[in-house]
C-alpha cells in the first residue's frame, strides 16, 4: 500500500448538504477500492486562479489515504465521471522523504480537525466558569 493525497474542488453552486454528500461519496469511492483514509483537511470555499466552467470559486477538500497502486486508476476514473467535481489531483508519496512529509501532513490535518473540538470544549468550560462566578457574586 502506498500513500496518496487527493485534492478535490467541488462546484460552489451546491448547497452545504450537497457538498458534504459529494465529499462523502468521494471518500466512499476511496474506501470501496481498498483505501484507508488517514486524514481529511477541509479548506473551504476559495477563489480559483482562473474560471473553471464559469465558476470563480470552488470548495476545496484534501484527503490523505493509503491504497494499492492498482486502485488509483479506478478512483480517478470515478472522479472523472463525477460531474460535481471541477478538478482533482492525485499525488503519490513514494520515497522515504516523501513518506515522512506525508506523515507530517497527516498529523497537521488531524491536529487541525481536533482544534475546533478543543476550542469548543474550552469555550464550554469558560462559559460554565463565568456562570459559576456570576452565581457566586449574587
Amino acid at each position: 500500500m502506498r500513500n496518496y493525497e487527493n485534492l478535490v474542488i467541488v462546484k460552489p453552486t451546491l448547497t452545504a448538504e450537497e457538498i458534504q454528500a459529494s465529499i462523502n461519496a468521494i471518500e466512499e469511492t476511496i474506501t470501496s477500492n481498498g483505501g484507508e483514509i488517514a486524514a481529511r483537511d477541509t479548506m473551504g470555499m476559495r477563489k480559483l486562479a482562473y474560471q473553471i466552467d464559469k465558476n470563480e470559486r470552488g470548495y476545496f477538500h484534501v484527503i490523505y489515504y493509503s491504497a494499492a497502486p492498482s486502485a488509483i486508476s479506478e478512483i480517478e476514473r470515478r472522479f472523472r465521471i463525477n460531474e460535481e467535481l471541477l478538478r482533482f489531483v492525485t499525488i503519490k508519496y513514494d520515497t522515504n522523504r516523501e513518506v515522512a512529509a506525508w506523515n507530517q501532513l497527516v498529523q497537521k490535518a488531524n491536529k487541525k480537525t481536533s482544534l475546533p473540538e478543543a476550542e469548543a470544549k474550552a469555550e464550554t468550560v469558560e462559559a460554565a466558569t463565568e456562570e459559576v462566578a456570576e452565581a457566586a457574586a449574587e
